[in-house]
Formats: structure tokens, sequence, C-alpha cells
């Protein structure tokens, strides 16, 4: 079957839907949220302002990172150079455009057979469940690669204020690649150079409106991501995260004003399964609204990725095929349902 485009979310509920229509209602025996109150996770928490020091506390923070990618894959970061007020206008760019008019909106949709714009779901199967939200997905890195036609021009800032976090993540993308490798005793740039010159951003706002049936349908159906690191700022007020650990589902915390990073695929295959890639999904809230953004970022889809060399051993055999552009194994795996990284394991 050939794409097609669905409704955003929010047009559902401003036609007064108090039901949930039947294409996000998971079926029995699929992973479908419930009532049940899910145990909070203790994500570990890494001021990013120690993880660069050569003193006793440097070493102790790079040993968290390790422990802390190699269990849940991943961390709340600290002390990352940004301002609490700097992150909350940033918040606030997502949550003036969701409240725009529809018709405001829709000058940024996206069409078939792209990902960037405003919109939901690709509907590649009439028997496909839906996610209970609406997004705006947007290239932000490289310069040549941005399409300014989805940048919305209000709120008035957009462009200034996202430009201005882009920045602050590259920086802390390349920090935290080199302090990973570093945790791990090998050359610091060896995760950093598999990314190669043209490495991407991609950023996605999520809203998720209040849904009038949370126990039967998904914010975000169960997925591990295809980056290499995810960057997510988290609502502020509004939980809605949980990650897969041991066949269990946990709440993952806010933090205001930190960073919730996690690590993506690409580095659980580029640290031979060192670090580990996690599950995670996303529930809905019947009363409040939500609002996040996930900054990923990609390798250049012309690198060749693979386990480094260095942690591969006798005891630690290559676990993942050498490849090229993952995102495009990924995004075929996971429309078949199947767990993407499972396509590349030797």
């Amino acid at each position: 079957m050939a794409e097609s485009l669905s409704k955003p979310v929010q047009e559902l509920i401003v036609n007064g839907g108090s039901e949930l229509p039947e294409k996000y209602i998971y079926k029995k025996g699929e992973n479908a949220a419930t009532d049940v109150s899910y145990p909070q996770i203790e994500v570990p928490v890494i001021d990013l302002s120690l993880l660069g020091s050569q003193s006793a506390a440097g070493e102790e923070e790079l040993g968290k990172l390790r422990s802390a990618l190699g269990s849940c894959g991943c961390f709340q970061a600290i002390n990352h150079g940004m301002t609490a007020s700097f992150l909350d206008q940033v918040h606030e760019l997502g949550k003036q455009f969701f409240a725009l008019p529809i018709d405001e909106k829709q000058k940024y949709s996206r069409i078939v057979g792209d990902l960037e714009g405003y919109g939901t779901d690709s509907v590649l199967s009439e028997h496909q469940t839906l996610d209970w939200t609406d997004r705006l997905y947007i290239t932000i890195y490289p310069e040549d690669k941005i399409k300014l036609r989805f940048w919305p021009e209000n709120p008035e800032k957009f462009r200034e204020i996202l430009n201005e976090y882009t920045r602050n993540l590259s920086l802390m993308n390349e920090f935290l690649l080199k302090s990973m490798a570093k945790s791990l005793n090998i050359e610091e740039d060896c995760f950093l150079k598999q990314c190669g010159e043209g490495a991407m951003k991609i950023a996605r706002f999520n809203f998720y409106p209040p849904c009038p049936r949370p126990d039967l349908t998904l914010g975000l159906k169960p997925h591990a991501d295809g980056s290499t690191i995810t960057f997510l700022l988290q609502d502020e007020e509004v939980e809605g995260l949980q990650i897969l650990q041991d066949g269990q589902w946990f709440r993952v915390p806010i933090v205001p004003h930190a960073i919730l990073i996690n690590v993506g695929d690409q580095v659980e295959i580029m640290s031979n399964g060192m670090f580990k890639s996690p599950v995670h999904r996303v529930v809905t809230n019947s009363e409040r609204e939500r609002l996040t953004l996930a900054v990923f970022c990609l390798p250049d889809a012309k690198m060749e990725i693979g386990p480094v060399e260095e942690l591969v051993d006798e005891k630690r055999p290559r676990l993942y095929k050498t490849m090229k552009d993952y995102v495009a194994i990924y995004f075929e795996n996971y429309q078949l349902k199947k767990r993407p990284i499972d396509a590349v394991k030797i």
C-alpha cells in the first residue's frame, strides 16, 4: 500500500471527539498502554561540567556515564551550559506553534514521501495502529540540508532560538561522543570519526493532546532510536515517557531543565553492545496536553559504521555488521514491526 496522510490528532479533538477512533486503539495482545501504575526508574544524573575535568570527580563522572549507558542507556544531563530561561524559550516555541490555528499550521504540512513538516504518523497499512501525537519534524543541521519552508515564521523568534539551541547541542554532542569513548578507554575520536563531516541533526517537536482513553492507545509506540545520540527536552510538568528494562515498563521522572540523553542504535553498534539503545514509549493523559522536543543526531549516510576495533576481542566477539545508511535499514524494519538493530546483528 502507498503511504497516505492521516488528520492531525488536534483536529479530531476540535471536532468534538470524545470517542477514540478505531485506528488509534491497540488490539488485544498488542503492546497497549494500560491503567497500571508503573514504577519510576532512577535515571542517573550526570554533571557535564565535571565530565570534562581531569580531577578525581571527573573520573567518577566518566564511570557514571559508562555505567548509565551500559544499563538503562540514558541519563539526565545537568550543568550543560544552557540557562533555565533559555530552555523555557525553546519549549515555548513548540507550545506556541501547536496553539496556532489549524490552517496556519497546515502551511508547514508534510507531503507524502517526506518525513519533514507538520503532521502525524506515515500511514503505510490500513491495519496500522496510529500514535496519539502530532509532530513538527525538521532538519536543523547541516545548513545545506535545511528546508526552510517547513520552519514556522510564527512564533516570531522560532528560527533564531532554534538555531541557538542547535549550536549548543552540536557542542554537547561532540563532547559526549568523546566522553563516551574515554569512558571505554578507547581513542576519544573513534565514535566521532564514524559520524563524518555530513552528520545531521533532526528536531521533532512532539505534541500529545489530551486523550479520551489513555488505557487504549499510546502517544508513541515502543521503539529504540535509530540515532547515535538523542537529546530530549521533556515537558516540565507532565510525565509520559517510559523505558523498558528486563521486560518491565518504568516511568521516566522529570528533572526540571535537565536534558534527557539516550544513545540510539548506532552507538550501540559502534560500541559493540557496550552501550544499550533503550526501548521506550510514550503514554497519554486524559486531562493534560504534553509537549517535548527530541533532537536526533545521525551520522553521514555515506559513512560506514560498525563496532570500533578496540572493542572486539575473543571475550567480546563482533556483534554487529559494518554498514552504511543505518537509517534506511531502521525505517524498513520499523515499518515491519521488527526491532531494526536485530537486522544488523551477526
